[in-house]
């Protein structure tokens, strides 16, 4: 008797394992996302977590590069038209080897940096600070709007041999899930705080 319950609560158990998500350690996704106010205007941070495919890591070695693209929008639900969409905005991040100096390199814009490792610099695309989404021209009404954010892999940006593999490969595609936040009245959130300090260092450089 004492068995057969014993029996029962394993199987029990093995198909509550069986029926939970599973969580992989390679699953791609947006850990946190938030927005805030400054001085230029509304900036968001975000943090994502994601794992290069062996794949991926090759082609990158073999020095082409890869374009992450973090995509935003912010907009407000209306139940009685379509939605209004506020913000559109899209960063670029472009990641390449070079064999010669043995150094990768990210590029946003006219910043560029250079990084020792693969590690360090897929961490500085995983870690997204003071992205100006919204400068303060825009106009917002007074109502909570909602946010979503996602980071991929532009493929369309890969050569013409990768991007026809990129169709059916899936060893050559990355993309998180898109993160939906709520934000209550942007027009509304917190200032920056002013500051009084003297610069540091001529021009006021930080």
């Amino acid at each position: 008797m004492r068995r057969t319950a014993f029996l029962t609560r394993i199987l029990l158990l093995a198909s509550f394992l069986a029926a939970a998500p599973a969580l992989r350690a390679d699953e791609n996704l947006v850990v946190q996302a938030s927005l805030r106010a400054a001085e230029e205007g509304l900036v968001l941070d975000a943090d994502f977590a994601f794992e290069l495919t062996p794949r991926l890591t090759e082609v990158l070695s073999n020095g082409v590069p890869l374009y992450f693209v973090v995509d935003f929008n912010l907009e407000r639900r209306r139940w009685y038209w379509l939605d209004e969409r506020a913000i559109a905005a899209r960063l670029q991040m472009r990641v390449s080897y070079h064999p010669l100096s043995r150094h990768f390199r990210m590029s946003t814009g006219l910043l560029q940096r250079n990084f020792e490792s693969l590690d360090e610099v897929l961490a500085a695309v995983k870690r997204l600070r003071n992205w100006l989404v919204a400068d303060r021209s825009i106009t917002f009404s007074d109502a909570d709007y909602e946010a979503s954010v996602r980071l991929r892999l532009d493929t369309s940006l890969l050569p013409k041999p990768f991007q026809l593999s990129a169709l059916t490969a899936r060893d050559l595609q990355l993309e998180t899930p898109w993160k939906r936040f709520t934000v209550p009245a942007p027009k509304h959130l917190p200032a920056p705080v002013e500051t009084r300090e003297a610069p540091k260092g001529a021009g006021g450089t930080r």
